[in-house]
């Protein structure tokens, strides 16, 4: 990682995007679109009929952070656990596809790829199906991403934990990979999930969406909440950290320790999809402190990637072009 620069302007910063290597460690996972159009509804039950046209793949979760780096120009060095299965190598070649160069795919027996199958029909996600175990890993497999992982860092300028609550982001992989980045002296950008954000302690940033940040101090996310009140008492609880709580049409809001909350407005686009738009605001983020951006500076940027991708259907990248044009700073 470069030392902060305060001085660099929007076009510097993109540029200097440019290969800068960014592990990732998580729940990766294989996103499947099934196209086609509806014509009619179902004689057997009050269904619509799909009438199928095409499929795709692409990778999700922790597969769709590494493929968004590398859709920006940076290094992805990615680790995850799948199984031994068909979707395994269908992933494989999805991220080999996208530009992400090294993938360690560790393939823990009995256990499958999480795969979301998600129907569309005219622009519209009708039905999601998720296969998928969310039970830990083994303490071998557990052993076997610490391992991968102490070696991958030395290379890393940030290092992001993709959590989906798939069972691979235990209590004790993530602190072993906080205590990794922080003895390299590298920032660890969280993308959360759970009630209990103990585990991240160490982290510089970690990412909630309003949802999210409901879950983790015991609100139910459906009812309205003091989210400034939520956020600084999870500060409190992590000292050190920041928090970016991305909050849809509402744009985004960082806390930090020690000084006032920065309000980031949502970028006015048409929202196809918000699919995978956490992923993206988690890979500019890491590429944008690891090229030397002050966290507010990345922060904004992450801000415009977001409004970019949501913008695309389905599981989508974001290029340098494109988050050029959408003048972010």
């Amino acid at each position: 990682m470069q030392p902060a620069r305060p001085d660099l302007t929007t076009q510097k910063l993109i540029a200097a995007f440019g290969q800068q290597p960014i592990l990732i460690v998580g729940d990766v996972m294989l996103d499947e679109y099934i196209w086609g159009d509806v014509r009619r509804i179902s004689p057997e039950a009050p269904v619509p009929v799909v009438q199928v046209r095409r499929r795709s793949c692409r990778p999700g979760g922790a597969g769709n952070v590494a493929a968004n780096i590398a859709a920006l120009g940076g290094a992805a060095l990615l680790c995850g656990v799948v199984g031994d299965d068909a979707a395994a190598e269908q992933l494989a070649e999805a991220l080999a596809a996208d530009g992400v160069a090294v993938a360690e795919l560790i393939r823990a027996p009995g256990r499958p790829t999480t795969v979301k199958s998600r129907v569309i029909a005219h622009s519209q996600q009708m039905l999601r199906l998720d296969s998928e175990a969310d039970r830990p890993l083994t303490p071998a497999t557990a052993a076997a991403i610490v391992a991968w992982c102490a070696a991958a860092v030395e290379r890393a300028g940030v290092c992001v934990l993709s959590d989906y609550a798939k069972g691979m982001l235990t209590p004790d992989v993530c602190q072993a990979l906080v205590a990794l980045a922080r003895a390299r002296g590298i920032p660890v950008v969280v993308d959360p999930k759970g009630h209990d954000y103990r585990k991240y302690a160490g982290a510089t940033v970690i990412t909630p969406n309003s949802g999210e940040l409901a879950l983790a101090v015991n609100q139910p996310p459906d009812e309205p909440f003091d989210v400034e009140r939520a956020a600084r008492a999870l500060c409190e609880q992590l000292p050190g950290t920041s928090l970016l709580v991305t909050r849809g049409a509402e744009g985004m809001t960082l806390y930090r320790d020690g000084a006032g909350a920065l309000q980031i407005a949502a970028h006015a686009r048409t929202v196809y999809d918000v699919t995978g738009a956490g992923d993206t605001v988690v890979a500019a983020l890491a590429l944008a402190l690891a090229a030397g951006a002050p966290l507010e500076q990345a922060a904004l940027l992450a801000n415009a990637a977001a409004g970019v991708a949501v913008s695309k259907i389905g599981t989508a990248t974001v290029s340098q072009d494109e988050l050029r044009a959408a003048g972010a700073l």
